[in-house]
Formats: C-alpha cells, structure tokens, sequence
C-alpha cells in the first residue's frame, strides 16, 4: 500500500475525521487512526452523533445516570455529546501541542435549531465551549446570515470556531471578513490572537449532487460533458479567495500580532456518484495550508489508492471559472444551486437533531427506574 495519506499530509493538507462514536474512542480505533493514518483532527455534527447515539453502542451506562437523575432530553443530548468531544480532544492533546494549536482540534456544532438566531448561536457557543472545556475544541457555527455576526462574536471572545455549511464565494468572502473582524474585536480587547484558531468549511460534493442533477434532466452533450466538475471549480476559487484575504492589507495588521489564519476546509468530500472517482475530492483538492475532513470510507479509499501528486489547485483558477461558466450558458443558477443547498443543510441537521433528540427521549424511557 502507497502511503498516500503520509504524502497528501506531507503537501500540507491536515487530515481530519469526519466521524465520532463512544466506541470509536474507547476501543482505541482513533488514537490508532492518528498514529497509523495522520489523522490530525476529528469533526462532528448533528448526523454524525444521531447515528453513533442510536447505534448504542458505549451510551448505556451515562443514559442510565441520566435517567436516574431525571435531566431533560435536551440536557442528556449535551452532556453525551461533551463527553465524546472532551474524550477525543484528550486523545488528540499530543498533536494539538506538537502543532501549536493549529491540528489536534475537536469540533461540536451549536444546536442547529438556532441557525438564524445570531444571540441564540454566540450564547450556545459560549455554552458549549465552557461544557467542554478543552483548548483544542473548535464550536461550528453555520454560515447563515444570521450565522456571521455570531462568527465575529465568538471570536472576538477568544472562542475558537470552525464555520460550517459554506456553499457559495460570496458567502465564503463574508466568512472570512467576519472572522478578521473577530479578530479585530479579539484584538481591542487585548486577547492573545495567537490562541484563535479558525477553519471554513466550504462543502464540496454536494454541489456536484445539486448541479449533476440538473445536467442530467437536460441530457444534451454539453450537460453531459460538464458534470463532474462544479464541485471542484468551486473549491479552487474559494482557494483562490482565501489567498487573496489572507495576503491584503487588513490581515497584515492582525498578522503582526500573531493571529492565525483562517484555513479551507474541505467538507462533504465522500463522493456521492459512484461514476466519479472516489478520491475525487482529495486528490484534487491538495493545496497547502488546508483541511480535507474525510468519512473513514474515503479516508481508506484514499490510503489504498489516492493518487497524491503535488498542488492541484494552483494554476487551475481559469479554468474552474471556465467550468463555472458552462453551467451558466446551459441556464443553471450558481445562486439558486448554493443557496438551495444552505437551506437544505440546516434542514438536515435540524431533522438529525431532532432524530437524536426523539431517540435519546426513547432511550430516557426505557432506562427510567421504576417508581417501585
């Protein structure tokens, strides 16, 4: 087997998991992940923790305790999800000191019920961080409209935070201005700026899903030929993007008091068509000082046959706007695409919250005591 995940590091591309379970962590699987397969980080959301909930698998005896002391579900949902993320975080505290707080990073998603609700978002965020009370936590918070005044807020609070759910350039854009603003505010009052880390994660396969779709009800030979390709034009001009903010005037200042840059994330990048090469999202998306969090089955993919063979985001910017452009000349819209997928994604997480919330209620129940 090529080390093909040694070499995608080795071209600056930190390797997270996007996946966490009890079990994943008690049976040793992650700190083998981390010593076997350069995983650097983990990441999680409300689907990923409904699915590990659900499975049962290690829960029993916390969701026991809990019904003894007649906590209410949502409560439950908290202290079960604190307790995986403050575990992975202790198991990843070596990589977090070796890289300076840059990796060794566990992320937990505010309740995505609060995604348009920016006091509602920074209170939970502040929340979650003081739950969890580890250096190397990262609090997502959406890209929602309402999500970007809660970005600057956080971080101008010395809270660090991942930036979820981000589809679109423009978007992307305000991210990032939001994060320097943070910043900024961080700054003002006197905080350490070398201590805030951030990441954007900008989603990758879902826009290939969206707009392949729309390829295919044409039919014709140029739809034919431009599917595949949305998804990674897409990523290599939000790149492109980020090393334009991050080498402006406005960073400089903030760079000279030691503020860390805002890295891309790549997300969502396990491959939905099975047409499309299943390494698709990480072989062409290296580029240094990025994340690509990947679904284990992509991760294995990717050991077992990744083809890493240097910076393959550099020097493709005209073309992604090029293919870009193709789709706008059959009639779909960039716009109507990215913001569908938005609402789409906090729709998921609010129905995996609320999967976890009904199925957590049932598990209470259960393993209520009997009044006897």
């Amino acid at each position: 087997m090529t080390d093909a995940l040694k070499r995608l590091s080795d071209e600056g591309v930190a390797i997270w998991l996007d996946d966490l379970s009890r079990k994943r962590i008690t049976s040793g699987n992650l700190a083998e992940l981390i010593d076997q397969s350069h995983v650097v980080g983990v990441t999680t959301n409300p689907s990923i923790f409904q699915k590990a909930i659900s499975q049962g698998d290690g829960y029993e005896q916390q969701l026991t305790d809990l019904a003894a002391r007649k906590v209410t579900v949502e409560e439950a949902v908290r202290m079960i999800t604190t307790a995986d993320v403050r575990d992975a975080a202790d198991i990843l505290r070596p990589v977090f000191d070796a890289t300076d707080g840059q990796d060794g990073r566990v992320s937990i998603e505010v309740d995505p019920r609060l995604a348009h609700n920016t006091l509602a978002t920074v209170a939970e965020a502040k929340q979650l961080a003081w739950l969890v009370d580890r250096p190397n936590t990262l609090i997502k918070i959406p890209a929602t409209k309402a999500g970007l005044p809660a970005i600057t807020e956080t971080i101008g609070r010395g809270i660090s935070v991942n930036v979820t759910l981000i589809f679109s350039l423009e978007r992307y854009r305000a991210v990032m201005d939001a994060y320097l603003a943070g910043l900024e505010k961080a700054k003002a009052a006197g905080l350490d700026l070398s201590k805030i880390h951030s990441v954007a994660s900008f989603f990758v396969s879902r826009v290939d899903t969206e707009v392949d779709k729309r390829l295919d009800a044409l039919g014709s030979d140029e739809a034919k030929a431009a599917k595949g390709k949305s998804a990674l034009a897409n990523a290599r001009l939000a790149y492109e993007a980020y090393e334009e903010v991050f080498s402006g005037d406005r960073w400089a200042a903030l760079d000279k008091a030691q503020a860390n840059k805002q890295r891309p994330l790549w997300a969502s990048t396990g491959v939905k068509d099975p047409e499309l090469k299943d390494t698709l999202y990480v072989d062409d998306l290296v580029a240094p000082n990025t994340v690509n969090t990947m679904p284990e089955a992509t991760l294995e993919a990717v050991a077992d046959h990744g083809e890493i063979t240097g910076n393959t985001v550099a020097g493709g910017y005209d073309q992604a706007r090029a293919d870009l452009d193709a789709i706008k000349k059959l009639g779909i819209s960039y716009d109507e695409v990215v913001q569908l997928l938005e609402d789409e994604g906090v729709e998921k997480f609010e129905a995996s919250w609320n999967d976890l919330l009904k199925s957590t209620e049932a598990e209470l129940s259960r393993l209520a005591p009997s009044k006897g």
